[in-house]
């Protein structure tokens, strides 16, 4: 279950940092939040009376069609509403049975079946069938715009077959090892294949949503709230909660001073000085997980189609592999951990981050690139790049070292980094042209391939094959604009040990070092450079919710899970406990509907939007 953080007091210079704040701007945010309570979040509303859960998250919605949706609050919110041919076990994190009781495979790996359990319905009263599942797969395989979100899970599928109402076969082109790991959300055929454009439909046109998870969406009031009600007749164990609503608030500083005053019951990605100040207070217990996500920022190595057509204005200098490793080595990461994160974060060395312990990479204590400004200069000094009068070093080619760092403004430590970032370049000629920016002005940058150097993270799942994935010569846009990576990377010996690895489906531990062999080649390329791995720092009210599943178990997360498993599970507090004087009636009503609660962007991004170079899982 969720585990407290021990660790009060983390840094001096983060908690100064959290006294230093306005406390008149923390009121006026907070203030700003409060008319935007929905009525689905008072007694009664939305399916009757009944315990409230309320959560705070800072990420809009991209989109509730699971076959669109990217960002890391959508996908939450699907894996809560429809189910999944295999899930991951809350405390291993191991694939288990959900809507496959069991299965086998037979033709070296090339034909997988599955008994589909046949006590599953939709929340229609429909019943939930292999057809609904292999007409999931099969839609994703033949339109374009199915694919958009999942579609390299399906990618190596010759085809999917609905044998009979509980049993799916699925033919491969080649073994598959991600078929226990396939992350897609089955819809039902009977709603959905009447959608004439998949690329379009957004799926919050008719509630309530169709779905057969432990809850079903039953209303959605844009940048304000999502509502979700307990699925009572869920085949597993129907959770605890009555009514799951999301809701929108805009300032992280607001959202602690609601869950201070009880207005919600959880929220996510705190900074170390909110952890600690937290930590300290009444009913509120922190819980600190080793990080799945990892920061970073990507280097334009030169924008280009699968064709070879290049567009953008990267700067020109950056192909040059010497310039991409002498900027890494100027970097320090140990400096960004201590004055960025307080120290509730780790410095990364390869892709994928170290709670993953099977595929994790390190390069070792004679670290081509470890931190080392001196070795840098010698770089760039041997590969002819002299430094002009003011400091600022020039290619041989003559092009001035001005590089255009892009920044999430929505994001306290990417800010950070990014002034710690521009310091440490200096110290080796090259100036920075800091860009911090909203996160559409950052993807529109990324898809044009107009910036120089771009931040990024993601979520990283128990089985890493989509996140190597983007970094396949095979995810660099179609067209401009079509891509599906954070970076113009394209290796053919990573492409080759990517097929490898796909293909290794009995061989676990043959498969986890190709795959730290392709860490290794990223690492070395400098083009997806990764700098930490921040602790999950999250904070929940005890007389609310008194007990949660946190994943893994002990040590794990309670956003962001690979699973429904911390929702289902969050047990309400006694009612008598929720209460406290001076929270309004709204956000008292429920101590057990979940409110999540993220930042709004004013209007809905477009298409090419959805998923920035940070939002995504």
């Amino acid at each position: 279950m969720a585990r407290s953080q021990d660790r009060p007091g983390r840094r001096a210079a983060a908690a100064l940092s959290a006294l230093k704040t306005s406390s008149a701007a923390v009121l006026a945010a907070a203030l700003a939040a409060l008319p935007a309570a929905p009525a689905a979040a008072s007694p009664g509303a939305g399916g009757g009376e009944g315990d409230t859960l309320t959560i705070a998250v800072s990420q809009p919605v991209d989109s509730l069609s699971p076959f669109l949706a990217q960002r890391l609050i959508s996908t939450n919110i699907h894996r809560l509403a429809y189910d999944y041919l295999t899930n991951y076990d809350p405390e291993t994190n191991e694939p288990i049975p959900a809507l496959a009781e069991s299965w086998e495979t037979t033709d070296e790996g090339r034909t997988w079946t599955f008994t589909i359990r046949d006590d599953v319905e939709w929340s229609d009263g429909e019943p939930l069938t292999a057809e609904d599942i292999a007409w999931t797969y099969t839609t994703m395989m033949e339109d374009e715009g199915a694919a958009t979100a999942n579609g390299n899970f399906v990618a190596n599928f010759e085809s999917a077959t609905a044998v009979d109402d509980t049993t799916l076969r699925i033919e491969l082109a080649e073994p598959q090892a991600t078929m226990l790991a396939l992350d897609i959300p089955i819809v039902p055929k009977h709603v959905w294949e009447d959608v004439e454009d998949f690329g379009a439909f957004n799926n919050d046109e008719d509630f309530p949503i169709v779905g057969s998870g432990p809850f079903v969406i039953t209303d959605h009031r844009p940048n304000q709230s999502i509502t979700l009600e307990a699925n009572e007749d869920y085949w597993r164990d129907p959770p605890k909660f009555d009514r799951l609503v999301f809701r929108y608030m805009p300032e992280k500083d607001a959202q602690v001073e609601a869950l201070r005053a009880g207005e919600v019951s959880f929220i996510a990605d705190l900074t170390p000085a909110q952890a600690d100040a937290l930590g300290e207070t009444e009913n509120i217990a922190v819980n600190e997980a080793t990080g799945k996500r990892f920061q970073a920022f990507t280097v334009n190595p030169g924008a280009r189609t699968q064709d070879g057509e290049e567009f953008g204005d990267g700067h020109p200098a950056l192909t040059d592999r010497v310039l991409r490793q002498a900027i890494m080595r100027a970097i320090d990461k140990n400096e960004i951990v201590e004055s960025v994160y307080g120290g509730y974060a780790e410095p990364a060395g390869g892709y994928i981050p170290a709670r993953y312990e099977d595929y994790h990479w390190e390069p070792g204590d004679d670290d081509p690139l470890g931190f080392d400004v001196e070795a840098a200069n010698e770089m760039l000094d041997e590969a002819g790049y002299e430094r002009g009068d003011d400091g600022v070093r020039v290619s041989p080619d003559g092009d001035r070292l001005e590089l255009r760092l892009h920044v999430h403004n929505d994001r306290p430590d990417y800010v950070a980094m990014g002034r710690l970032i521009d310091e440490r370049l200096a110290d080796i000629g090259i100036e920075i042209d800091n860009q911090t920016v909203d996160p559409g002005v950052l993807s529109d940058a990324l898809y044009n391939g107009t910036y120089d150097l771009i931040f990024t993270g993601w979520s990283v799942n128990p089985d890493p094959d989509y996140v190597l994935g983007i970094h396949t010569c095979d995810a660099l846009p179609v067209e401009r604009g079509t891509m599906r990576t954070d970076a113009y990377f394209c290796d053919e010996e990573y492409d080759r040990l990517y097929e490898q690895q796909l293909a290794n489906y009995d061989d676990p531990e043959g498969r986890a070092e190709q795959i730290r062999q392709m860490q290794e080649i990223l690492y070395e390329e400098a083009v997806v450079n990764v700098l930490t791995y921040a602790d999950v720092l999250e904070a929940y009210r005890t007389d609310q919710i008194s007990d949660i599943q946190v994943q893994p178990d002990p040590g794990g997360n309670i956003w962001g899970q690979d699973g429904h498993w911390a929702w289902t599970s969050a047990t309400p507090a006694e009612p008598a406990a929720a209460a406290g004087p001076g929270v309004p009636t709204w956000a008292l009503a429920g101590v057990g509907v979940l409110v999540l609660v993220a930042v709004v962007g004013g209007v809905v991004l477009l298409r090419r939007r959805s998923a920035t170079a940070e939002d995504r899982e």
